[in-house]
């Protein structure tokens, strides 16, 4: 039995179906093919210094279908928001792996899906928080994210 690869930055398991993490490294891909992944959704910038800049491509190799919604960390939009709801609701049927640098934009993200999917406030509070605040961190953007996650439907 394979287990997860939790020594990935920031990874988390949300469901059967989903994983999350930060950023990925060359052999991740790999990893990610071994655990079943059929959809790689990537938030984070390509020109980022962490990003694994022939993700696409290794995803490919893999047989990994790979979707990349480039979110700037200082300005998520409706937008980015949508195309993320879009790519997974076209994701195939099996695992999908949804990750950024630090898995600051994707627990946002799934904060703002799972409050629109009808979860308690703090139970998608809590799942967001395991890897960061926007609202009480000290980071530069992170009034653009408190405001982003504010804008979840109840």
């Amino acid at each position: 039995m394979i287990t997860d690869p939790d020594d990935i930055r920031a990874w988390h398991r949300l469901d059967a179906r989903t994983t999350t993490s930060g950023r990925l490294e060359a052999p991740d891909v790999d990893r990610l093919a071994a655990l079943g992944v059929v959809q790689v959704i990537n938030l984070a910038l390509a020109d980022h210094p962490e990003a694994l800049s022939d993700e696409a491509e290794r995803c490919a190799a893999a047989g990994i279908a790979y979707a990349h919604i480039p979110v700037p960390f200082d300005a998520p939009d409706e937008a980015h928001f949508a195309a993320f709801r879009a790519a997974l609701d076209a994701a195939p049927d099996g695992p999908v792996h949804v990750h950024c640098i630090m898995n600051w934009r994707v627990s946002a993200f799934f904060y703002r899906l799972n409050r629109e999917r009808g979860m308690a406030e703090a139970d998608a509070r809590a799942l967001m928080e395991r890897h960061w605040t926007p609202q009480t961190s000290d980071h530069p953007a992170s009034s653009a994210w408190a405001a982003f996650v504010t804008r979840a439907q109840s």
